[in-house]
């Protein structure tokens, strides 16, 4: 077996028409939706919905700001549209269309935190299998997903705004690793908890890793972890035990997609 593997797609649809190239099948991690485009302002929805100058400001908040000022100004800009919610609804179900159809057959995909995984029923067809919190078997091995992002523990989600990305609390996230069972393939968006592999180097900060799949990791010792989430880790690749952690990529930016070979 061949099996290509890729994480946050952001948008790029034409990569992603290539990414299962010469494999027996594609895994994609998630992130398929462009909502913030760090290096291109005018491009992915908020860019579309409020211009590149105030993507520029809200992407230098990300980068410099407190958490606090991030948010006061991203609800400055949603406040000033009329509907934001059937905004972003419409121009996610555009970018979904797009995406979905680009993806060869087999494919299996997991959700991540920007995604809006209800919709994806709507858009995935035959041979493209929609997995989270599932395990299926590829190639004579047994593969467990769990989709989206942590979310921090004490924050709770503000209920309206134009969008809410795919983020778990830590319980429900846990449930659905504990469900998998034995398996020999982990796939999932975020990252197992190890520093070396959720501390982002452009960022400087550590993104949430998942104790639970670490855990996981340790006691099963499947033959890889695969996922994405983190665009620039400080390492792409750790071995815990027998099991090989691997950060895929950020593939809107290297469009090549990890390769996995049994």
């Amino acid at each position: 077996m061949r099996v290509h593997v890729v994480s946050d797609v952001h948008g790029n649809n034409e990569a992603l028409k290539r990414a299962g190239d010469g494999a027996d099948a594609l895994i994609v991690l998630g992130d398929l939706v462009d909502f913030v485009d760090y290096h291109q302002h005018d491009k992915g929805i908020m860019g579309a919905l409020f211009g590149a100058d105030n993507v520029a400001t809200f992407a230098r908040l990300r980068r410099e700001g407190t958490r606090d000022e991030t948010i006061a100004y991203s609800r400055s800009l949603w406040a000033t549209l009329e509907d934001p919610a059937a905004a972003v609804d419409e121009a996610i179900r555009a970018q979904y269309a797009v995406l979905f159809a680009a993806m060869p057959v087999p494919t299996y995909a997991t959700p991540g935190n920007v995604d809006t995984p209800a919709l994806w029923h709507e858009f995935a067809r035959e041979g493209v299998h929609i997995l989270d919190g599932d395990v299926i078997d590829i190639g004579g091995l047994r593969c467990g997903f769990v989709g989206g992002a942590l979310l921090p523990k004490g924050i709770v989600p503000r209920k309206g705004g134009g969008w809410r990305p795919y983020l778990r609390t830590h319980e429900d996230f846990d449930a659905d690793v504990a469900e998998l069972g034995e398996i020999d393939l982990l796939c999932t968006h975020i990252p197992p908890a190890v520093p070396e592999l959720t501390y982002d180097v452009v960022a400087k900060r550590h993104e949430l890793g998942s104790a639970a799949l670490r855990e996981l990791i340790t006691i099963q010792q499947p033959r890889w972890s695969v996922f994405g989430h983190v665009h620039q880790p400080l390492s792409a690749r750790r071995r815990l035990g027998r099991t090989e952690c691997r950060n895929v990529g950020h593939f809107k930016e290297t469009e090549l997609p990890y390769v996995l070979r049994w």
